[in-house]
């Protein structure tokens, strides 16, 4: 068992328990709802998925492209919800 074999092996296991903290939430309101935590979870556990196939020597195109779409998801779905909120009647329309 190789440190990067760990470090990918942390990562999948992160990604795989975002879906237990997203049950749990929705669970808890009664409703399907996806905690801000979903998104910290599936950018955490795709980062190490990703330094796996990127740096160890596994080195796999098909496991960077795996994960590197749901980190770039995560990434921007965290952005959204991080984000100032943004003010009514300032959405652009063409006309």
């Amino acid at each position: 068992m190789t440190p990067w074999k760990l470090i990918g092996l942390s990562g999948a296991m992160l990604f795989g328990a975002r879906w237990l903290v997203q049950f749990g939430a929705s669970r808890r309101a009664g409703r399907a709802v996806v905690p801000r935590s979903f998104w910290i979870i599936s950018l955490c556990g795709s980062g190490l998925t990703l330094s796996y196939f990127i740096f160890s020597e596994k080195q796999d195109a098909v496991g960077v492209l795996q994960n590197l779409l749901p980190a770039l998801t995560a990434a921007y779905s965290l952005w959204l919800e991080l984000r100032p909120p943004r003010k009514p009647g300032l959405i652009r329309t063409s006309e």
